[in-house]
């Protein structure tokens, strides 16, 4: 459970305004109210734990945890497993945890204040800088919607046996716009379980994918439980560590939660959100971190210390594992490609859901649900098509591109971070459910080597590919203002004053 202050959160009062735009109408959110309730009328005692309630509020976690999942991260485990074979998956676990404090953060904001990260920089940040943030929120998204579709894109092609090539995939894949509206009009447990469906035949196909391979049991346990670090892996020990964290997840889980009722007027109710939260967000990712060591361990041990294992990614993985152990009851190839498919099937539909709250929150727009989501959609499909028209047959140009989205995100990570540090830090936001020093500092290490860790991809990528005087001066500019933004948004998180008092309509109307 995470730390809070003990001060009174009476005076955060003030009712949020009907024309606001808000994650969850009140007839969309699983009714927790009245299960389970103490006799005790005191606002501040918590209900015993309830496994019933906590089968209510299981759902968000698992949503967020696909981001731990995509294609992006996929890639980075397989090329980690076959570069430095088992001696990261310590890191794994450790970048794993890092990204679970992160999204507690992030669901403890929500929770807390009843309103999303995108909407409380609309609302605590000054204009210009509200809509830059969007715009990198937005830059981010459609960076990792473009990995994700052309992941599964991989996926449908391999499994039509190439006969549908890769833009085809990519239309297949912008479907799921469709599946979430579809899903949606149906209530959010419905949609909740359907993503429960694609993250079990994840696990189902690279658990089968570590049987058939069967990584050596000493040697994982090594890598798991003792720290290696050589020269030859530093990249790859980057690119597990900085795909972990994933901007627009950051603003998705602060939403995400609030598809709960709850009892705002009693701060024990509160509290047992957050205790539930927490509970079942971190069974989510230690389900996740599962999933990518069986990929990692599947690579190490199959191509670790291989002439080709510089050259696997994406594209010709399942390829490569079918020529390595292609026997077994089901070719391991199509294996491959169903865990895939299953991956970027999901995490661009948990995009969609994601796009359509930062808009939603940065703009306060209130329009249908089903025209946010097609705007959301489009804005990554069509440069998603472009790309897999250029790039459909050759695959090295499609790894340079994954580099150029990869660094994409990584510019973007501190714009999410910064913001919901500095947010939670706040008793004017948060009242009594702050963060504690403790736990301030911690994610603040967090986040600096977080961000540090992304400063050295951008510095390694960079000096690689930025050639000529004018290229050079351009990115030298670029660096320079990006610099002084991330200043600007520690300074205004640090000198952030009462300008506004945040606090649920349902709590404020509870305590008149």
């Amino acid at each position: 459970m995470l730390p809070h202050s003990n001060m009174p959160r009476e005076d955060n009062q003030v009712p949020l305004l009907s024309d606001q735009d808000v994650a969850y109408e009140s007839g969309e959110k699983v009714h927790i109210l009245g299960i389970n309730e103490p006799d005790e009328e005191r606002s501040s005692v918590v209900p015993p734990f309830s496994w019933k309630k906590l089968w209510l509020f299981t759902g968000p976690g698992f949503l967020m945890s696909i981001a731990f999942l995509d294609p992006g991260n996929l890639e980075g485990d397989l090329q980690a497993g076959a570069i430095a074979g088992y001696s990261l998956l310590w890191l794994l676990m450790w970048a794993t945890a890092m990204g679970l404090l992160v999204q507690l953060l992030s669901a403890r904001l929500g929770v807390a204040t009843g309103r999303h990260l995108a909407e409380l920089c609309r609302e605590e940040y000054p204009t210009w800088v509200s809509m830059v943030l969007w715009v990198m929120a937005e830059l981010a998204l459609i960076g990792a919607d473009i990995q994700e579709v052309i992941g599964s894109a991989i996926a449908i092609k391999i499994l039509s046996n190439g006969i549908l090539p890769l833009w085809a995939g990519v239309v297949v894949t912008a479907s799921d716009c469709f599946i979430l509206l579809f899903l949606e009009n149906y209530g959010v447990r419905k949609l909740e379980a359907f993503f429960a469906v694609l993250i079990a035949t994840m696990a189902i196909s690279f658990a089968w994918m570590f049987g058939e391979t069967k990584p050596t049991g000493t040697e994982l346990l090594l890598g798991v439980l003792i720290p290696k670090l050589s020269s030859k892996t530093i990249k790859q020990a980057v690119g597990v560590v900085g795909c972990i964290i994933m901007p627009h997840n950051v603003f998705l889980h602060s939403a995400l939660v609030q598809s709960r009722e709850i009892d705002y007027s009693k701060k024990g109710r509160v509290q047992e959100a957050l205790n539930y939260y927490s509970i079942e967000s971190t069974v989510a990712l230690i389900i996740s971190f599962i999933i990518n060591l069986f990929v990692m361990t599947v690579f190490a041990k199959a191509f670790y210390g291989t002439e080709i294992a510089s050259s696997i990614g994406l594209v010709n993985a399942g390829q490569y594992l079918q020529e390595k152990h292609g026997g077994g009851l089901f070719p391991i190839l199509y294996i491959w490609s169903i865990g895939l498919l299953a991956a970027g099937q999901s995490s661009t539909i948990t995009g969609t859901y994601a796009g359509q709250f930062i808009m939603g929150g940065f703009l306060n727009l209130r329009m249908k649900k089903w025209l946010r989501a097609l705007i959301t959609r489009s804005c990554a499909i069509i440069p998603t098509i472009v790309v897999a028209l250029v790039f459909d047959t050759s695959e090295a140009a499609l790894d340079v591109l994954n580099e150029w989205l990869n660094v994409l995100q990584s510019i973007q990570i501190p714009f999410a971070l910064l913001p919901l540090l500095c947010l939670v830090s706040k008793e004017q936001i948060m009242g009594t459910f702050k963060i504690g020093p403790a736990l301030k500092i911690v994610a603040w290490l967090v986040t600096a080597l977080v961000i540090v860790i992304n400063g050295y991809l951008l510095l390694d990528f960079f000096s690689s590919e930025v050639t000529g005087v004018i290229f050079t001066t351009v990115v030298c500019a670029f660096t320079g203002a990006y610099l002084a933004f991330i200043v600007y948004l520690v300074y205004w998180g640090f000198t952030l004053s009462v300008r506004r008092h945040m606090l649920p309509a349902k709590l404020a109307q509870g305590m008149e």
